[in-house]
C-alpha cells in the first residue's frame, strides 16, 4: 500500500498563491502517476493536474493551465502543486492520489491510494 499525506492548504486573498506538499510513504515504487484532485462542495471531484514519474511528464486541466504547476522530489516522495494567481473557484478540499498504472491522466477511477485532503479557500 501507498500512504498519502497532504499539507498546505489555507485561506488566500485572490491572486495570491499557495503550495501545497504530498508525501508519500510505504510502497512508493510501485506509483507511477501522481495527481492533485479537488472537490468543491456540491461539485463532482476534479482532476486539476498530474505527473509521470518515470519522466516527469505533465498534463493540467484548462481551468489551471498557466496558474498551476504539479513538480516530484523523488529523493523526498513528495509531489507539490504551485497554485498561482488563485481565484475564489479555486476553493476546494484538495487531495492527492497515486496509481500503479503507466497512465497520465486526470480520472481519477485510474487512482488507487489517496490522501485525507487540505483545504484551499480563496476570498
Amino acid at each position: 500500500h501507498v500512504q498519502l499525506v497532504e499539507s498546505g492548504g489555507g485561506s488566500v486573498q485572490a491572486g495570491g498563491s499557495l503550495r501545497l506538499s504530498c508525501a508519500a510513504s510505504g510502497y512508493t515504487y510501485t506509483t507511477n502517476c501522481i495527481g492533485w484532485f479537488r472537490q468543491a462542495p456540491g461539485k463532482e471531484r476534479e482532476g486539476v493536474a498530474a505527473i509521470y514519474t518515470g519522466g516527469g511528464s505533465t498534463y493540467y486541466a484548462e481551468s489551471v493551465k498557466g496558474r498551476f504547476t504539479i513538480s516530484l522530489d523523488s529523493a523526498k516522495n513528495t509531489a507539490y502543486l504551485q497554485m498561482n494567481s488563485l481565484k475564489p473557484e479555486d476553493t476546494a478540499m484538495c487531495y492527492c492520489a497515486s496509481t500503479p498504472q503507466t497512465i497520465l491522466t486526470l480520472y481519477h477511477h485510474y487512482y488507487l491510494y489517496w490522501g485525507q485532503g487540505t483545504q484551499v479557500t480563496v476570498s
